[in-house]
């Protein structure tokens, strides 16, 4: 052991809080990464992070919001909420969507020069000493620290003279991305998916089913807030979940033009949630369909990942509300209302910055319970995609009355502790003989009809206030 005299300190490396797991508000978010900062760069496939550490090494991090929009949803869930897993789907791929460089000199100093350049790609490195054309490993080691791209030269013959190096690399550009890459497709020649197509391979390469669609910073197209919708009735071709759209707030500038909007892009379909404007954490904005996704999956991770809670009126941790331009939102409540009553959330000031909403895309022209309430649409879809992966083993076995039996009995336990937990008023499943024909049998099609009734949200609290003679009358009494 050795020998210690006089005094000494030690740091302990800081043990960081893991995020709390949920999977009923899984997020699914389409965008841009800095995949230059990566150390295993993904491009459309879906990436699975559970926590910041996964997003730097297969994404990259950082905090330019506008350029990298993945980045915002790592920073809410990981940094702000501390939830998780979240899966993200890179469209910027920087095979295609570079700058060829241009060869520059860069001053050398204690045998080292910093190259300040954004987005450098590191594997596209030319150096030159003169004309000489330097080997990495050999001559020179590159390091990166974010953006800040080190070269330190290795043979005193070079770092002992030389005073500047010629180099050359190509650039990131976030700004080649466009609507068409966020879409994606599929080719038809090699396979190949990009985009939102991506998402399809979700379930058969990770197990999990999306409880949130959404592209921040994309989604105020049209086009995009459309396959979106679409994507949302029919993942795999059987699963179901919502997505979070945003109307522009760089068109779409006071809270009364909203309603135009919305109805301009096409937003009316139960599966869509409807945000407007961005939020702000201290000098950070965000797109609100980030905010909300976060916010909501926060919600369901406190309620055992149960999504029969609204996220309506839960504190955000917003800072403020604004513009794309930097203009200051500051709604109260009965503007707030405006948004609400026709089908888009928002955000406001009350005793803290909470998420103001509760109705789907389809309100006001629809007003059915399950298509109308968010945290009731959300349930109805989470519960049939817990239904389709607890009873895919059952599929092909014989149809007979054990069958229906374990079905229907493992339902009914299902639904009855979730109803003793407060989480929805009743469950119940029943197997019906009308609906299953001998020729519906024989065909192989069991059908079993579900009843489901989550809670809907106490939005409209009234207290009718009224002034009691007769309670004054005692009184005056009561002191003579």
């Amino acid at each position: 052991m050795a020998y210690y005299h006089g005094v000494r300190v030690l740091e302990e490396q800081t043990v960081k809080t893991e995020p709390k797991i949920g999977t009923a508000g899984l997020q699914v978010i389409i965008g841009t990464a800095p995949v230059h900062l990566a150390e295993e760069p993904a491009v459309n496939v879906p990436v699975l992070c559970q926590n910041m550490e996964d997003c730097q090494k297969k994404l990259g991090y950082s905090e330019d919001f506008e350029h990298y929009t993945l980045c915002q949803s790592m920073d809410l869930n990981f940094n702000v909420m501390g939830i998780g897993p979240v899966i993200f789907i890179n469209v910027l791929d920087p095979r295609k969507h570079k700058i060829k460089g241009e060869e520059k000199e860069y001053q050398v100093s204690n045998g080292q020069a910093q190259l300040n350049q954004k987005g450098i790609l590191m594997e596209s490195l030319v150096i030159k000493n003169g004309e000489e054309v330097l080997v990495r490993d050999i001559d020179y080691i590159v390091s990166r620290e974010d953006e800040l791209v080190r070269i330190t030269l290795l043979r005193p013959e070079i770092s002992n003279v030389v005073t500047a190096l010629k180099v050359t690399c190509d650039r990131i550009d976030p700004s080649m991305v466009t609507m068409a890459d966020v879409i994606g497709g599929y080719n038809a020649e090699s396979g190949e998916e990009t985009g939102i197509e991506v998402i399809r391979q979700i379930y058969p390469m990770l197990g999990m089913v999306p409880g949130f669609l959404l592209a921040p910073g994309w989604s105020q197209d049209a086009a995009i807030a459309a396959i979106l919708a679409e994507k949302s009735k029919g993942i795999n071709g059987v699963f179901r979940c919502e997505n979070i759209v945003d109307l522009d707030t760089g068109t779409t500038r006071l809270y009364t033009d909203c309603e135009e909007a919305k109805r301009d892009m096409g937003l009316n379909d139960p599966h869509t949630i409807v945000c407007w404007p961005l939020g702000q954490i201290g000098t950070k904005v965000y797109h609100m369909s980030a905010v909300y996704a976060a916010v909501t999956a926060c919600e369901d991770v406190k309620n055992d990942d149960v999504p029969n809670l609204s996220p309506d009126n839960k504190l955000s941790q917003l800072t403020g509300t604004l513009l794309k331009d930097g203009t200051p939102v500051l709604l109260d409540q009965e503007q707030a209302n405006v948004l609400n009553g026709n089908g888009i959330v928002t955000a406001i000031n009350n005793s803290g910055w909470r998420i103001w909403g509760n109705n789907t895309a389809a309100y006001p022209e629809v007003t059915e319970v399950k298509e109308r309430w968010i945290c009731c649409r959300r349930f109805f879809s989470w519960w049939g995609n817990q239904f389709i992966m607890t009873y895919n083993e059952k599929v092909s076995s014989p149809s007979n009355v054990k069958l229906i039996e374990s079905i229907c009995d493992s339902e009914n336990i299902r639904g009855n502790s979730y109803v003793s937990q407060g989480k929805c008023a009743g469950i119940k499943i029943e197997f019906r003989e009308e609906e299953n024909t001998a020729e519906n049998l024989m065909n192989g099609m069991v059908v079993v009809r579900q009843y489901l009734a989550p809670y809907t949200p106490a939005e409209d609290i009234l207290n009718i206030l009224c002034f009691s003679p007769e309670m004054l009358r005692a009184a005056m009494e009561g002191g003579n």
